[in-house]
């Protein structure tokens, strides 16, 4: 290869990798919410795959995490175990997980059978991804991560698989450490 065919490869190169970092970004981006998103999140009664009902407003002035998932969802399934880990470190800390399924109650049922969690699941079906949509996840895409603080403002989201380590650094960033 002669030094012009080195040069051609090479900027090819560099154009071909800015736009994959490019494309990530977008692809993996939030929006901010809408103002009345967390309002209309705290005014909801929702449900749990087995029909118990549970008052949003009951969960007011805690730290939310709320994860939009599905059982078909690779990443989903993949971060379920650490979710849970998560809230049994922070329980004790006014901090509360919820599972909002974007899926079927029948898929949702079953995946809870194989995979039990220690925080409440409700269904969100298709509703789910626009109540996504208006805590700042333009794509829709799933598992996406939303963090509420005891306020009710949104302070942190994450579109894409959440570890264990960024969830700790979320909450340990706003919690008031015991004396």
């Amino acid at each position: 290869m002669n030094r012009r065919q080195w040069i051609v490869l090479l900027v090819a190169g560099l154009v071909g990798g800015g736009l994959g970092i490019g494309l990530s970004s977008f692809k993996y981006r939030t929006a901010s919410a809408t103002d009345s998103a967390v309002e209309e999140f705290f005014s909801q009664e929702l449900r749990s795959p087995k029909g118990e009902v549970h008052s949003t407003k009951d969960w007011r002035g805690k730290i939310l995490i709320v994860n939009y998932w599905a059982s078909w969802c690779p990443p989903c399934v993949e971060e379920m175990p650490e979710l849970v880990r998560s809230q049994t470190k922070y329980a004790d800390k006014n901090v509360l997980f919820v599972g909002i399924g974007v899926d079927s109650p029948s898929k949702i049922r079953e995946f809870l059978v194989k995979t039990p969690v220690n925080y409440p699941i409700v269904l969100g079906g298709l509703e789910g991804a626009t109540w996504a949509k208006n805590m700042g996840n333009p794509s829709s895409g799933l598992p996406f991560t939303v963090m509420i603080d005891t306020k009710g403002a949104i302070i942190k989201t994450k579109l894409g698989k959440i570890s264990e380590d960024e969830l700790s650094s979320w909450i340990d960033s706003v919690i008031i450490p015991s004396k």
